[in-house]
C-alpha cells in the first residue's frame, strides 16, 4: 500500500498579516461553506483503498477561523474515505485569537494530536506591526488551553529579521518560549515578498529591516539557545525535542508523496506535480488541478538533492543510490567539487551535508542543483 501525506488547504483569516502572500482571504466569510462542501467532494473524490495516510496537515490561511465542526466534518470524512494509519500525525495550525476552548476539544474529537501555533514574536508592538490580531497574552492564555485540553505535541511559529526588531526582542521571545517547553519550535527569516504591505512600507521607507548581520545574529542566537536546551537543529528552520520532529514536512523533504486539497493546494504523485486553481470563486465552481511539472528522472535527482540539502542529517550516499541506484558524487561531480571548494558543502561519513557557512548560503547551494 502507498504510503501518503494529506494536505489540507483552509484559506479564510480575520485579517492579512502584513508579510503574508499566500492564497488567503480575509473578508470572505460568506464562501466558508460552500468551499468545505467542495473540499469535502475533493477529499472523496481523491480517495483510494491504495493510499495509507500517514500524515495530515490542514493548514491555511487560519484554519482556526472556520467552525470547529467543519473540521470535523473534514477529518470524519478523510477517515471513512482513506485507510489512516493509527499513528499517523495530524497537524493543525491554529492563531490565537481564532481559537476557542470547544474548537479545541473539538480537533481532539477528531483525533488531530498536534497543534501548530503562529505567534512570531512576544512583542505587542512588533506583532501589531506585522498585522498579527493577538497579543502575547491572548498567545498564553490559548497555549494554556492547549495543554489542558490534553494536546501533547505542540509547536510554535517564532519570526526573525522584522521591521524594528533587534537582537534583544528575539532574545526575549526565544527565552518566553522555552519557558514554555514546546516539543517543536520553527524560526523563520522573514522574506519580503511582492506585493504585500509590508514590501510597500520598506520600499516607502516608513518600515526598516535589520541589517543581514543583524539577521544573521538573530538567527545564530535562536540556534545556539535551542541546541543548548535540548532542542535537535533537523532543518534549516525547524528545531524538535527527540523523535518530535514533524513527520509531514521531513516526508515532504524526502521527496515522498502526498496529496493536496482545497484552493492552490499541491500535490505530488506519480512523479507528477500538480495543484488546484489559485481563484476560490473557480476551485468552488470546479475547476480541474493544473499538471504544473511532470518529473523526469533527472529532474528527480536534482530534487532531491535541493529537498535533501535543507535536512542538517544531510544526504546519505546509500539513499541516494538505493533510489537511483547512481552516485550522486559522480553524478553532480562539478556542484558537488565546487560547493566544497567554497565551504558550503561537505561529505562527511558518505553523508552530503551544509557546513556552517552553508547555513547562510542555503540558497547559492540549492541554486547549484536546479
Amino acid at each position: 500500500m502507498k504510503e501518503i501525506g494529506i494536505y489540507i488547504h483552509i484559506p479564510f483569516c480575520k485579517g492579512k498579516c502584513t508579510y503574508c502572500d499566500f492564497i488567503s482571504f480575509a473578508n470572505k466569510e460568506d464562501l466558508i461553506e460552500k468551499y468545505v462542501e467542495k473540499l469535502k467532494d475533493e477529499i472523496s473524490q481523491k480517495s483510494s483503498n491504495e493510499y495509507e495516510v500517514t500524515t495530515i496537515y490542514i493548514g491555511g490561511g487560519t484554519p482556526s477561523y472556520i467552525y470547529g465542526k467543519y473540521i470535523k466534518e473534514i477529518m470524519n470524512l478523510i477517515y471513512q474515505k482513506y485507510n489512516v494509519d493509527n499513528n499517523a500525525e495530524i497537524t493543525i495550525e491554529i492563531n490565537p485569537g481564532t481559537v476557542s476552548l470547544e474548537k479545541l476539544k473539538q480537533y481532539k474529537e477528531s483525533k488531530i494530536n498536534r497543534i501548530s501555533i503562529g505567534l512570531q514574536e512576544t512583542d505587542n508592538k512588533l506583532l501589531k506591526k506585522i498585522g498579527r490580531i493577538h497579543t502575547y497574552e491572548d498567545f498564553l492564555e490559548t497555549y494554556k488551553q492547549i495543554k489542558n485540553v490534553g494536546f501533547r505535541n505542540i509547536n510554535i511559529d517564532l519570526m526573525i529579521g522584522l521591521p524594528d526588531q533587534n537582537i534583544k526582542n528575539v532574545e526575549q521571545s526565544c527565552n518566553n518560549i522555552l519557558k514554555l517547553n514546546p516539543e517543536h519550535i520553527s524560526v523563520y527569516s522573514l522574506i519580503v515578498e511582492q506585493e504585500t504591505y509590508m514590501e510597500k512600507m520598506i520600499e516607502l521607507k516608513e518600515w526598516v529591516l535589520p541589517s543581514e548581520e543583524e539577521e544573521r545574529k538573530m538567527y545564530y542566537f535562536v540556534k545556539d539557545k535551542l541546541e543548548h536546551n535540548g532542542y535537535i537543529h533537523y532543518e534549516i528552520s525547524n528545531f524538535a525535542k527527540k523523535n518530535m520532529e514533524s513527520k509531514h514536512n521531513t516526508n515532504c523533504w524526502k521527496q515522498k508523496e502526498y496529496l493536496g486539497m482545497g484552493v492552490a493546494a499541491h500535490s505530488y504523485l506519480n512523479k507528477k506535480r500538480f495543484s488546484n486553481v489559485e481563484n476560490i470563486n473557480d476551485y468552488i465552481n470546479g475547476s480541474v488541478p493544473i499538471i504544473q511539472e511532470e518529473q523526469d528522472l533527472d529532474s528527480e535527482k536534482r530534487e532531491f538533492m535541493i529537498l535533501g540539502l535543507r535536512m542538517l542529517s544531510g544526504i546519505k550516499i546509500s539513499d541516494f543510490k538505493e533510489k537511483f541506484v547512481d552516485n550522486p558524487i559522480f553524478i553532480f561531480y562539478k556542484q558537488i567539487n565546487k560547493l566544497t571548494k567554497m565551504g558550503l558543502i561537505e561529505i562527511d561519513n558518505n553523508i552530503i551535508k551544509l557546513t556552517k557557512k552553508g547555513l547562510d548560503f542555503a540558497n547559492i547551494v540549492w541554486e547549484e542543483f536546479i
